[in-house]
Formats: structure tokens, sequence, C-alpha cells
């Protein structure tokens, strides 16, 4: 019995489909595929054209197990893995450091005489504490209680003001210092650092976006914004700079030290968990609440480096597979233009986010698609922000759109389907970045190309 990799590997991905959708968690659906696809293909290898079925897994398991066993530790034992926890730990502190109050405090003086300017206001916060968060969801349900609050005080509609917090939550997924970022560049082992450093002009080019559709919005329809708050004097706007310099302090130190080439992603990471370590306990954090820190980080660091390691074990059974390659080579033998072919992957990526969670989409996705991109002359660091741009749409667009139902958990005074309609103009500025990344892929790699360090 003669059994063609392409076979076992076409089957494997559709036994991990049918997984996924009855409700197995990615990590174990992947892990559980890939395990049982290394065993066939090098039980079919050893057996070839002789023998059953049974015989070809009598032959396979063992090897097949030794194989699947060395995965975890031989790919997840690299020093650029550190710096996830790290990242996460950073959040977990921001928090209670009381850097969100700061941040908020700081845009409202500063943009709040705007149209529309306490939105303004929430979309610049929401980037800035992204610069020292990393995680979208947290971001957006720290200021569904800071932010949401003051809008509607100031008569801004609550579906608008929900939507803005949602939609500027989002932005934590690009600005360093980024966890899914940091998951891209393992998974495709591209440079963590060039992956942070690429992330930081299009993460603040979309926060400015964004607060431009609030201007045009507001202009259009200026009931959106509200009462319009008193004038501040400019001596304010500066003194409200001092509630900003512990971000900007840990945004110097991630960018700065990674840039110049003076320290790791690991290490710059490791400097601003304990800056912002400082400021919660300057803050009153007590040992409660660092002790509470600790754990939530260490188990989400487990849970996403679990993810990982189910997701490996895939990505070698489609390598023994060589289902990537064949896959490759079938697409650029069509002939198409590249650029139609990645409109096609981007708009896969939409469908899949209306379903799946960022992480699961990327690890599930990426072993395939990364060999065709590279293949059709992407930049690989090029096309990693612009997959994380489209994990932030997902964010924001039903039936998931995670963040929307972040918020609506904070606020259950605001109903779903307004927190949906307060974003559909967040995802049309979504998708026109996305189509000015796509025009203009220095935007993306002006930073990265010219870090003094690489």
């Amino acid at each position: 019995m003669m059994i063609e990799p392409i076979t076992v590997g076409l089957i494997g991905l559709g036994c991990l489909a049918i997984l996924v959708v009855i409700g197995m968690q990615v990590a174990y659906a992947g892990a559980l595929v890939g395990l049982m696809g290394i065993v066939v293909t090098i039980g079919a290898r050893r057996v070839r054209d002789t023998g059953d079925f049974w015989d070809i897994l009598d032959k396979g398991w063992e090897p097949g197990l030794k194989n699947a066993g060395t995965i975890p530790f031989s790919e997840l034992a690299h020093y650029s893995l550190s710096v996830l926890p790290m990242f996460i730990l950073i959040g977990y502190m921001a928090f209670h450091a009381r850097l969100t109050q700061g941040a908020f405090y700081c845009m409202r003086m500063w943009f709040g005489h705007l149209p529309g300017g306490l939105a303004i206001a929430t979309v610049f916060a929401t980037a800035a504490f992204a610069a020292v968060s990393g995680a979208s969801t947290a971001t957006a349900a720290v200021f569904s209680r800071i932010a949401i609050p003051e809008m509607l005080r100031y008569g801004y509609p609550p579906g608008f003001s929900a939507g803005v917090v949602a939609a500027g939550g989002t932005l934590a997924s690009l600005i360093p210092p980024s966890g899914i970022l940091v998951i891209y560049a393992i998974i495709v082992e591209e440079s963590v650092g060039k992956l942070l450093m690429a992330g930081f002009i299009p993460g603040i080019l979309s926060a400015i976006i964004y607060a431009g559709s609030i201007m045009v919005r507001v202009k259009l329809n200026p009931e959106l914004a509200g009462d319009p708050i008193g004038k501040v004097t400019m001596k304010d706007r500066v003194a409200s700079l001092s509630q900003m310099w512990g971000i900007l302090f840990v945004v110097f130190i991630i960018m700065g030290g990674v840039y110049s080439g003076w320290m790791t992603p690991t290490e710059s990471g490791a400097i601003g968990a304990f800056v912002v370590f400082m400021l919660a306990l300057k803050n009153g954090m007590n040992k409660d609440q660092f002790l509470t820190g600790l754990a939530e980080s260490a188990k989400t660091a487990v849970m996403i480096i679990t993810i990982i390691w189910g997701i490996l074990i895939l990505v070698r059974f489609l390598g023994f597979s060589d289902l990537p390659n064949v896959i490759k080579d079938e697409i650029t033998s069509l002939g198409w233009n590249r650029y139609w072919i990645l409109l096609i992957i981007l708009l896969m990526y939409a469908v899949l986010g209306m379903f799946m969670d960022a992480i699961g989409m990327l690890l599930l996705t990426l072993p395939l698609v990364q060999p065709l991109v590279i293949a059709l002359g992407f930049d690989p660091i090029w096309f990693g922000i612009i997959v994380v741009k489209m994990v932030e749409i997902c964010l924001i667009t039903p039936p998931i759109g995670l963040n929307c139902f972040v918020v609506a958990g904070v606020r259950p005074d605001i109903p779903l389907g307004s927190i949906f309609k307060g974003i559909w103009w967040f995802f049309i500025c979504d998708v026109l970045t996305v189509a000015l990344f796509v025009a203009f892929p220095n935007i993306v790699l002006w930073l990265p190309n010219n870090m003094l360090g690489r």
C-alpha cells in the first residue's frame, strides 16, 4: 500500500479543520494531527508499496513519536522566545502603575479642544498605553472603564464612544511591545527586533488615521462630538506631560535599545518590565496585586507557548508532506499578478478572522502562506505587518470581534449591536491603511532597514 506524502498532508488539513470546527483547542488539534501525520508519513516511507495501513502505523509509530517529542524543547528553547513573558508582564504591571489614567489625562489636555476631542484623546491614549501593554483586549478593557464614562459625560453617543475604545485597543497589536509580532517572528523564523521596529510607524500612523477619521465624522455629523470641553492653557498642557513620562521612558528603553543594538528585545523587555514594576510600586501596588500579576503573566505565557509547540508539530508534519511547497508551486505556476494573489490571501484572513482567534489563525495559516509570500517576492517583515493589521481588523468585525465583546462585557449598558455600528468607520480606515502599506512598503520597512544594530 503506497501513500503519497502530499495525500497525507491534504487529509491532515481536512482532519485539522474538522477538529477545530467541532471545538477542539487549536494547540491540541494541531499537535494531534501533526503527530499522526508524522507517524503516517514516516511509516509510509519505510513500508513503501508493501503492507497495509496497520503496517504503516507499526513502522512509523516509534520514530514518529521520537521525532514529534523533540519539538517542544528543540523549537522553543530559544533565547528570542523569552521576550514574550517579559512583554506580557509589562502589560500587567502597567495596569497597576496607573499609566492609563495618566495617558488619557495628558491626551485630553492636548487634543480635547479639537472636534471630537475626547474621542481623539482616547485613540492617542490607547496608542500610548499600547506602547507598554502589547495586548489589544487588555487595552480595550481598561479604557472602557476610563474613557467611555468621560465621553458619555460630555454627550458622546454610547455606540460611538464604545466603538472608539474597541478600535483604539487594536493598536496594541502593532505598536511594540506586541505579543502578536513576537509570535509571528518565532513561527516564520524572522528577527523579533526587526518585526518590533517595523510595527512602530504603522501603529502610530494607524492612530493618526483613526484620529483624522473622527474629525471628519464630527465635521459631517456634529452631534457625535457632544459638548465641547473647556479651553486648556499651554502651561497646563505642558504640565500634563509629567503624567506621560513613565510611558515615554519605557518606549525609549524598548525602541531605543532594540534600534541601537545596545539591547536585545528580551533585555529591553526585562528592563521595561522592571521600570513599570517600580512605577507600580510608587503608585501603590500591593503584594497581592503583584503576585496576581506574576501568576496571570505566567498563565498567559504558558497558554501561548502551548499553542506554539502544538502548531510546530503540525508544521513539522507539513514539512514532511511537502504540502507548502506544492501549494506554492501550483499557485505561482498560474502566472497571476502577485498582488491579486496577495489580495486573495488577505481576504482569506478577513474571513478566517470572523471565526478564529488571532493567534490560532496565524499559527494555522503561516506555515502554508509564508513560503508562497516569499516566492512571490514580498518581504516577510513587511508581510508580517500586513497580516497583523488584518488581525486588527478581525478584532472589531463581527461575528467574533473580540474587542467589541470585551467592551460590551465591561459596559453591559451599551448593546453589542451599537458597538458594532460604532466601529464601521474604523473598519474602512483599516482597509485603507492596509492599501497604503501595500502601495508604499517603505512605510513599514524604513525603520527596520535602518536599525543601527542589525
